[in-house]
């Protein structure tokens, strides 16, 4: 009997520690979007040393200049997607009260709103897999999965967060966890 398709929608794959070598080497990635045609995620832990303001040539609000650019993934570098959370969002579409988005014109609108709750997260590139390569390398064990919440998508030290996840994860994940960047330091 076929296994049923299950979406890993809303949940967060940490390189399991066998994509050394790899773009994916100790990134978290959110799956924004997962059915039976592929799957859309974008890299949480990635900074890049640029802002929007000097990546995007559109003109933005001021609030929207000065955030942080992340590479969302290796596909399309010149992607722009974003992910925003309130306090109540009913239009969310990847967790509650997260939302992702790709339009310049919906960025723009948010960085041009007024909210206290207001989370936003601006990448450039997104990772993406065709119908069956991610239950593939899932197979593999290439990735370690986990649900996602909006204090892990928001995380304010997103270079720490691998590790903070996988400690999240238990005692099975620790020995990873605290593995030096370059083996060859053991």
């Amino acid at each position: 009997m076929a296994k049923e398709f299950q979406s890993l929608q809303g949940h967060l794959l940490l390189d399991g520690g066998l994509l050394r070598g790899s773009f994916f080497h100790r990134t978290v990635v959110l799956i924004c979007q997962h059915d039976a045609e592929g799957a859309f995620g974008l890299v949480l832990n990635r900074s890049t040393d640029n802002t929007v303001g000097r990546a995007v040539e559109e003109e933005l609000p001021e609030s929207l200049k000065d955030q942080s650019l992340f590479l969302g993934g290796p596909v399309q570098p010149t992607a722009l997607s974003y992910l925003h959370s309130e306090e109540f969002l009913p239009d969310s579409n990847v967790i509650p009260n997260l939302h992702l988005g790709h339009s310049l014109e919906g960025l723009v609108e948010i960085g041009e709103s007024f909210s206290t709750t207001k989370k936003l997260r601006i990448f450039a590139g997104y990772a993406g897999w065709a119908a069956g390569q991610l239950e593939e390398e899932l197979k593999r064990k290439a990735w370690v999965t986990h649900p996602a919440t909006l204090d892990l998508v928001f995380e304010n030290e997103p270079a720490s967060l691998w590790q903070r996840v996988l400690q999240l994860k238990g005692w099975q994940y620790q020995l990873l966890a605290q593995a030096p960047e370059d083996l060859s330091w053991n």
